[in-house]
This record gives structure tokens, sequence and C-alpha cells, in this order.
């Protein structure tokens, strides 16, 4: 667990570079990240310089330079990194979201009959997704589950969607097998 504590502005940047560095596993430029969080490329770039003084980012010069996250990026989000994540997706609005991953899945108030609520967390950009879009999480890889609700909240800072859960869906076994 790390012990970095970092701003809200600063894990909000911190998050789309490893976003998008996920998407392309190349060097991420400023001016991407600055406008996938809607802040000035000058912003990022003074940004940055701090998140390297603590060893989260590195630079990468050159032509096809940018930044990239240091495994210490990771453990300061929290993130746990894989050579093979399972592949669990998202539907937004009936089509699946190519550039997100379904991490993790709470299920936050399963007991309370009409106001059952999701909180999923991805690898990937939630800037297409809004509040009251419908979405679909899964299947996931072991139970097949699928969750079908409505965003009802999100925090790009976490990479955390809020989902209230309309329907949630396993296969049912066959008995005979």
């Amino acid at each position: 667990m790390s012990s970095i504590e970092l701003t809200p502005s600063q894990k909000t940047i911190l998050q789309e570079l490893v976003n998008l560095y996920g998407e392309s596993e190349r060097a991420v430029k400023g001016e991407d990240i600055a406008e996938r969080v809607d802040r000035n490329p000058g912003t990022i770039r003074n940004q940055m310089q701090s998140l390297k003084a603590l060893q989260l980012v590195e630079g990468v010069p050159g032509p096809k330079g940018g930044y990239k996250p240091t495994a210490t990026a990771y453990d300061a989000l929290q993130i746990e990194q894989m050579d093979q994540p399972a592949d669990v997706p998202l539907y937004h609005e009936g089509t699946r979201v190519e550039e997100a991953n379904v991490e993790q899945i709470d299920l936050t108030s399963v007991h309370h009959p009409s106001e059952c609520r999701a909180k999923v967390t991805l690898r990937g950009s939630l800037s297409d997704l809004a509040e009251g879009d419908a979405v679909t999480v899964g299947p996931t890889p072991l139970s097949k589950l699928r969750i079908v609700g409505t965003i009802e909240g999100k925090d790009a800072t976490d990479n955390v969607l809020v989902l209230t859960i309309d329907e949630m869906r396993a296969p049912v076994e066959d008995p005979d097998h």
C-alpha cells in the first residue's frame, strides 16, 4: 500500500495517464491528458513535474515522447498490475466500450429491495459516460454474472461508476449436470 498523498488534481491526471498508457502501451503526450481531463496543457506539464519528483511518472524524450507511469504510480493509485487481466466488458447504451475493462464490482446495497447499487471500478476512461446512461457490466469470467443498470454517479478521480442496478443475471445451471 502506498503512503504517497496526492491532491485530487494529481490523482485525476495520474489516473488518466495510466488509462491512456494502458490503451496504447506507449508514452502519452501531455496534450492528450489535458484534453481528457479538460485542463490546460501547461497545467498538465506543471503537474507532471511534481509527479516526476514523486517518482510516479517518467518522461520520455523525443518526437514520440511523453509520459509513462511508473510501477509506483500503480501502487499509489492502488491498481494491481497483472500480465493478463480477465476481460470483463462494459457496455454503454448497448455498445461495448473497447477502451474500458471492469476491475472491481462492489455491491454496496443489495439488502435494500428498491435501491440496489454497485460501485464499478474501471481501467479506462469514463469521459464518454454520463449520469442517466444505461450500462451493462460483464459477463464476469467465473460466474458469468451480468449487471444491468443506470449510471447514478461517477468519480473520475478513482475511476468509479456508481450504478443503480436494474437487473443481475447469471446463467441458470442445468441440474442434470
